[in-house]
C-alpha cells in the first residue's frame, strides 16, 4: 500500500479479540502464566503488553524493519541502543547532533568507556577518515536538528557495511512519512516519537525500529534487562495520533515552506535554514533520499538582542523545548535544545545565540507569519 495507507492500517489496526477499530488499552502489569508458557500470551508488560505491540508493529511496519522497540522517552530509545555498544568501543556522531545526545555521549556514556568523535556527516571524506580499528558505530541525524544539514544515507549504510559497522540513523525530523533510512541499508532507526508521530504535546515516547531479526533480539534483551519502556496509556495515545501524520505533515510542511520563503526576505534575518529552499546545503542529496523537505525551519536573525525579543513577543507559538506538534512552536537552540553544548562547541557548529528553530503547526500560515513578522520587528 501507499505510505498514506499503511499509517492508518500499520500494524495491528483492530483488536484480535473484538474487531474494535484500535487495539485497546491493557491496563495490566501481569498475566496469566498458564496462556504465557502456552505461546498465546503474556507474562510482565515490562517485558510486552498487547497495546505496547500494536505500536511497535506499527513502527517497524512504517520504518519497514524486522521489528519496532517503544521506550519511554526518545532519550531512553537512543540510550538503550548505545547500550549495544561495550566499554572501549568508539562511535562516529553528526557533530550537530541533538544536545540531548551530545550530553548523554560525552557525560554518561564517556564515563565508562564509550568514545565518541563527532564530525561532520554531510562530509563522506570526514566520516570516512575518522573510522579508526576502535570504531564500532556511526550514528547521524537527517535533517540535523537544529541547523537541518543533511548526510547521505546510502554513503553511511555502505560504509558502514564495508567497515563492519552499526548504522544508526535519528529520523524524527522526516518521519518514515518522509524518509526511511532502513530503505538505504541502516541498521537501526530512532525517533523522539514525543514529536511529529505523536503530534499533539501530549506524549513523551521514544521509538528504535531494527532492520534484521537478530540485532532485534540484542536489542529487546536490552529494553526488558534496563526497562525503560513506554507505558501502555502513552502507547495507545501515540498509535492514535501517528494515524494523522500524512495529513498532519503535508499541512505543516507547506506551512514551513511558506514561512522559509518569506523569512529570506526580511533585513533582519541573516540566514534561513531548511531542506525546501533551492540554496540549501545538500538539498540535491535530500531530494534523492526523501519525498519532502519537513517542517521545521531555523533562522539566525542579526542580533542576540532581536532574538530574545522575538522569544519574548511572538503571541502565536509556543516557546517551548520540543517541536511537531499542531501548535508551532519556538524554540531557542543555545538555551534549550542545546544547552547542553558548551558555548564554544555550539559555535563552532553554527549553533548561535541569534538562532531560533520555528517548528510550523497547522495554523494558518498567514497568521503564523503575521504573529512572527510583527515580533521580530518589535
Amino acid at each position: 500500500m501507499d505510505i498514506k495507507s499503511r499509517i492508518i492500517h500499520a500494524g495491528t489496526d483492530r483488536d484480535p479479540f473484538t474487531g474494535a477499530s484500535g487495539v485497546p488499552l491493557y491496563l495490566a502489569s501481569t498475566f496469566d502464566l498458564r496462556r504465557a508458557t502456552s505461546g498465546g500470551g503474556h507474562d510482565y508488560t515490562r517485558s510486552g503488553n498487547p497495546t505496547r505491540e500494536a505500536l511497535e508493529l506499527a513502527a517497524a511496519d512504517l520504518e519497514g524493519g524486522a521489528a519496532g522497540l517503544a521506550f519511554a522517552s526518545g532519550m531512553a530509545a537512543i540510550s538503550s541502543v548505545l547500550l549495544l555498544f561495550s566499554p572501549g568501543d568508539h562511535l562516529i556522531v553528526s557533530a550537530d547532533v541533538y544536545g540531548g545526545s551530545f550530553r548523554v555521549l560525552t557525560r554518561l556514556f564517556s564515563r565508562w568507556g564509550l568514545n565518541a568523535s563527532f564530525v561532520d556527516s554531510t562530509s563522506p571524506e570526514e566520516v570516512a577518515g575518522a573510522v579508526t580499528p576502535a570504531t564500532r558505530g556511526i550514528f547521524i541525524e537527517t535533517p540535523s536538528n537544529p541547523l537541518l544539514r543533511i548526510t547521505d544515507l546510502a554513503f553511511i549504510a555502505a560504509l558502514a557495511r564495508e567497515r563492519n559497522l552499526l548504522s544508526i540513523a535519528d529520523n524524527t525530523f522526516a518521519t518514515p512519512y518522509l524518509q526511511r533510512p532502513l530503505a538505504f541499508g541502516f541498521d537501526i532507526v530512532v525517533h523522539s516519537a514525543t514529536k511529529f508521530l505523536n503530534g499533539h504535546s501530549d506524549v513523551l515516547a521514544g521509538l528504535a525500529v531494527v532492520r534484521k531479526e537478530d540485532l532485534a533480539e540484542r536489542l529487546r534483551f536490552i529494553q526488558n534487562a534496563f526497562g525503560a519502556v513506554l507505558g501502555v496509556q502513552d502507547s495507545w495515545l501515540l498509535l492514535r495520533g501517528m494515524k494523522t501524520l500524512a495529513v498532519r505533515m503535508d499541512a505543516c510542511q507547506a506551512g514551513a515552506a511558506e514561512i522559509a520563503s518569506r523569512l529570506r526576505g526580511l533585513g533582519s534575518v541573516r540566514r534561513v535554514f531548511y531542506p525546501g529552499l533551492a540554496d540549501h546545503p545538500g538539498k540535491a542529496v535530500h531530494d534523492r533520499q526523501a519525498s519532502g523537505p519537513g517542517a521545521v525551519v531555523s533562522f539566525e536573525l542579526d542580533s542576540v538582542d532581536r532574538c530574545l525579543r522575538l522569544l519574548e513577543h511572538a503571541g502565536l507559538p509556543l516557546v517551548s523545548v520540543s517541536l511537531g506538534g499542531v501548535e508551532t512552536i519556538l524554540s531557542h537552540p543555545a538555551t534549550m535544545s542545546h544547552a547542553s553544548m558548551p558555548p564554544d562547541v555550539r559555535a563552532e557548529r553554527g549553533i548561535s545565540d541569534a538562532l531560533v528553530r520555528l517548528s510550523v503547526g497547522l495554523e494558518s500560515p498567514e497568521d503564523i507569519w503575521a504573529d512572527l513578522e510583527a515580533a521580530i520587528r518589535s
